[in-house]
């Protein structure tokens, strides 16, 4: 008989795990505590408008691939992809802004018109941010188990010549003089919950991950991905339990031996959690069983940046805002510094505009935007009662969007509203201290020093998700994933299967 292994929470990195497994040869049984799949990637649907709740761009389509490709599919039988170009537009505080591309061209007369220096040195950071995408992708560090000590010392000398453990603002700050361009290389820290201000440059990879890879969005949002892959899942025969919270991980001998779930217990021969890595220790482990991850030590943990989330659907349309649109106050440290350190709610705020409408109509009625605004926020330690404060913290936001930022008459075409905070995170997602992106990945907690894709208490429990290696991120997040399929091969004595990956097809 096969070996049955437990997938808990069916985010991005438990369904591919899942998938994997599946393919593999394991017998997987999925269990989701929601109605439907997709953990931070669920779908809200209201009044004719569909708004992705978490996650909202695909980068590193090659990655995705590599699932599928694992499971004998090809991606482009499940997915209809959309380049998007630009990127993103990122408005500055003065209101100027750039429309962030993969052509360097564009991106460097842009520059020059803030700083010709800057513009000459566009394509020196590219080159050096390509090799810690190198080191990341191309070499697989991305993919590596860091499971003891010496395989992370062994990349320390190659990250000390790469510069990749200064902080990536330093980092950029060495290329870059005008505060426009500053921002626009060194914000991709905060996708993955990090502060530019103490994450290691190694996550600098990402801007040129996007400028070879793109990045796209799938017609019917971020959730046509979610179902691709428990289509995938159930094709290849495997189980998903909706509506059927894991209750406990039960340990025997030091082994995970069953999961409780719906008060039935399910034997099994491992257990990979994509639930939350703090709920997965305190929550599911009884204390007994972890001599690591104690209550204590997991507390001390540093733990990222809580979001305030606003899903509108507005009979009206803006064009100033493109798919993905970034709007800053002026503030950049000290703002991060309220978020990640002193865990006040500023009066100021930065915000992200996710308008999928502009790329696909029928997210919304006819004539109408569908849009998300995220607000990175101090997470719960801060205190903050957000079932008091959030409709006044919504309404400021409103008001500067229509009389600020100028999006006319935007509160009298309001249709729908729905806001999701941080309170919302810890109640629906089991997200401890109401952060979705866990672990945050500062110098000190990246790599080896993260929690590890196998636990080191239960030798057949493996942990998938942000807040393990690589980390946050839908390409990390799937990353997570491969490295625990192959720890999981190796511990089962089987060949890792990893099937060569074509050229994606793409629209």
């Amino acid at each position: 008989m096969r070996n049955h292994i437990a997938v808990i929470g069916s985010g991005f990195g438990g369904l591919s795990a899942a998938i994997r497994l599946q393919a593999q040869g394991f017998r997987v049984t999925l269990f989701e505590k929601n109605e439907r799949v997709g953990g931070h990637a669920y779908q809200l649907v209201k009044q004719g408008y569909t708004f992705d709740m978490g996650p909202s761009l695909i980068t590193a389509p090659d990655v995705l691939q590599k699932v599928f490709a694992v499971a004998g599919r090809r991606m482009e039988d499940y997915l209809d992809l959309h380049y998007l170009d630009p990127f993103y537009r990122i408005y500055f505080h003065d209101r100027t802004y750039i429309d962030y591309t993969g052509d360097a061209d564009r991106m460097k007369a842009q520059i020059a018109q803030f700083n010709s220096h800057d513009a000459a040195n566009y394509d020196h950071f590219m080159r050096d941010a390509k090799k810690l995408y190198d080191a990341v992708m191309t070499d697989g560090l991305g993919t590596t188990p860091f499971m003891d000590l010496q395989t992370y010392l062994g990349f320390v000398p190659r990250a000390l010549q790469l510069n990749a453990l200064y902080p990536a603002y330093t980092f950029v700050k060495r290329y870059f003089q005008d505060f426009r361009t500053r921002f626009t290389f060194s914000f991709h820290p905060l996708f993955i919950g990090a502060s530019p201000f103490r994450a290691p440059a190694l996550y600098l990879m990402i801007p040129y991950l996007e400028k070879c890879g793109g990045v796209w969005f799938s017609t019917g949002g971020m959730y046509a991905l979610v179902q691709a892959f428990e289509r995938v899942f159930l094709e290849l025969g495997g189980v998903v339990r909706t509506s059927s919270p894991v209750e406990e991980i039960i340990v025997t001998h030091g082994r995970a031996t069953a999961v409780r779930s719906c008060g039935e217990v399910i034997a099994v021969d491992a257990v990979v959690s994509n639930a939350d890595f703090v709920h997965t220790q305190t929550a599911l482990i009884k204390p007994e069983h972890r001599k690591k991850w104690t209550d204590t030590r997991v507390q001390k943990l540093k733990y990222s940046m809580g979001a305030f989330l606003m899903y509108m659907g507005v009979k009206k349309q803006y064009p100033e805002l493109l798919h993905h649109t970034l709007i800053l106050t002026e503030r950049y440290k000290e703002l991060v510094k309220d978020i990640f350190d002193r865990k006040i709610l500023p009066k100021d705020f930065s915000m992200y505009l996710h308008v999928p409408t502009r790329t696909d109509s029928s997210m919304a009625p006819a004539g109408c935007e569908s849009m998300y605004v995220l607000i990175p926020v101090a997470n719960l330690a801060s205190g903050l009662q957000w079932e008091t404060i959030k409709h006044e913290y919504a309404q400021r936001v409103l008001k500067f969007l229509e009389e600020d930022f100028g999006m006319t008459h935007l509160r009298a075409n309001l249709e729908v509203l729905e806001l999701f905070t941080p309170e919302d995170f810890r109640r629906e997602r089991n997200s401890y201290l109401g952060s979705a992106w866990g672990v945050e990945p500062s110098l000190l907690q990246t790599g080896y020093f993260r929690p590890h894709n196998r636990s080191e208490d239960i030798p057949n429990l493996y942990i998938v998700g942000t807040s393990t290696h690589p980390g946050a991120g839908v390409p990390g997040v799937l990353m997570t994933a491969e490295t625990t399929h192959k720890l999981i091969c190796k511990d089962f004595g089987l060949s890792f299967c990893a099937e060569p990956v074509s050229e994606p097809v793409l629209h």
